[in-house]
């Protein structure tokens, strides 16, 4: 499908001698130490074994619902058009001209039949074939100059995109976003809303924080009104037993499974499960009251959540009336991007159906506080005197997610 290959997008370590030692030294059941956060050759590696050889959500496919639409994501250096063609086809197109490298694609979204590079006219298709190239000579191949294609699936309505020549097995990974959010209708979806975060902070430090609930009680008093992931096992245990009893009384059945895996076995890592909220609270709103006409299978509410981690920056969040698609974009080794988008049924009208304040309140400020807390860590971590403490019974995803990160970077 004229994919990438990995020696154009591969930056080769500066000083692999030292990232080799700090791989070495780590402290197990410890954090990261400050050069992880800090040291630009580390993510110039963190690009070239994680970025560029997993699997990452763009977007919800209802971004681009007409033939011919495009959108234009950035995702460290590399930029990404994502369009839809004439057949309805979705593609990945790396925005750089085959003739000079020039951006072919010059706006943030829109519709067009073909895109014309400003330099010198190259023209390609929405499939990023190249149509024309003004003035070159009879025999030049415009076959062999199609703008590169980054790998795409469309799963349950949300677009995936890998770099990697040979990307990794997909196919768990669908069978569990099948078994999971397709009882919450994601394919029939659409986009309420869409809101980007930039945070000053290296991005290791973003997704560490979401990944554990430690920080939930002191740091997020809204969220904890509603939702028991802080609570001690045994108490979580019986609301979660409760919640899956409701599911089954509604006749669902969303499959949990845990799938991590580092890439070394050739599979995409994914983990699906399930929490319940307190007793009373329907969903992830300000009060747990209902915000938006129940999605998918649902006829009634659960009381729980669903939560999807997936190739180590796409999380998902799901509710029986919403859903929240919550991506990590690296943007330099001190700064990243948070995207959070809100989805509601499809054909759900804003103002009739659901007030848009009403159903983003809870993750916009529990997000907000998130940026808070992240850019207080990332300021304290460029300390020279910085040194992690041991990982807390409660950050167990967090270990998981350093032990598996640092498998990541290891191996070539």
């Amino acid at each position: 499908m004229g994919a990438l290959h990995d020696d154009n997008f591969s930056t080769p370590d500066q000083r692999p001698d030292a990232i080799a030692r700090l791989i070495a030294d780590h402290r197990p059941g410890h954090g990261l130490v400050r050069d992880f956060y800090m040291d630009p050759d580390v993510f110039a590696r963190d690009m070239e074994r994680v970025f560029r050889r997993h699997w990452h959500c763009l977007a919800h496919e209802s971004v681009i619902p007409k033939p011919g639409d495009f959108e234009l994501f950035r995702l460290g250096d590399e930029q990404i058009i994502l369009t839809r063609d004439m057949q309805g086809e979705v593609h990945g197109l790396l925005n750089s001209c085959r003739h000079r490298g020039a951006e072919v694609c010059t706006k943030d979204r829109g519709n067009a039949k073909m895109f014309v590079c400003p330099y010198h006219a190259w023209t390609y298709t929405l499939d990023g074939a190249l149509r024309a190239a003004r003035l070159m000579p009879k025999d030049f191949d415009r076959a062999a100059h199609a703008l590169k294609k980054v790998h795409v699936k469309v799963v349950e309505g949300l677009v995936f995109i890998s770099f990697a020549k040979e990307p990794l097995d997909f196919t768990q990974v669908e069978q569990s976003l099948h078994a999971s959010i397709g009882q919450y209708g994601w394919g029939a979806a659409k986009v309420a809303h869409r809101e980007t975060y930039p945070i000053s902070a290296n991005w290791k430090l973003a997704v560490e924080n979401y990944v554990e609930c430690y920080h939930c009680g002191p740091a997020h008093p809204e969220y904890s009104q509603t939702h028991a992931l802080e609570q001690p096992p045994e108490v979580i245990a019986g609301l979660n037993a409760a919640m899956e009893e409701k599911s089954c009384a509604l006749g669902l059945s969303v499959l949990s499974g845990n799938h991590w895996q580092n890439s070394a076995r050739g599979g995409e890592a994914v983990d699906v499960f399930r929490y319940a909220l307190y007793e009373g609270a329907s969903t992830g709103s300000e009060d747990g009251s209902p915000l938006a006409p129940l999605m998918g299978r649902f006829t009634d509410y659960d009381g729980g959540v669903t939560s999807i981690h997936l190739g180590g920056t796409t999380f998902l969040v799901c509710y029986p009336d919403h859903g929240m698609i919550y991506r990590f974009i690296p943007k330099t080794h001190d700064t990243c991007e948070m995207e959070l988008i809100w989805l509601v049924k499809d054909g759900a009208e804003e103002g009739v159906d659901y007030d848009l304040n009403r159903l983003t309140w809870l993750w916009k400020v529990t997000t907000e506080e998130d940026k808070k807390i992240i850019e207080h860590t990332a300021r304290g971590v460029k300390s020279h005197y910085f040194e992690p403490g041991p990982i807390a019974p409660m950050e167990y995803n967090e270990l998981r997610y350093i032990t598996w990160y640092l498998d990541e970077i290891s191996r070539a």
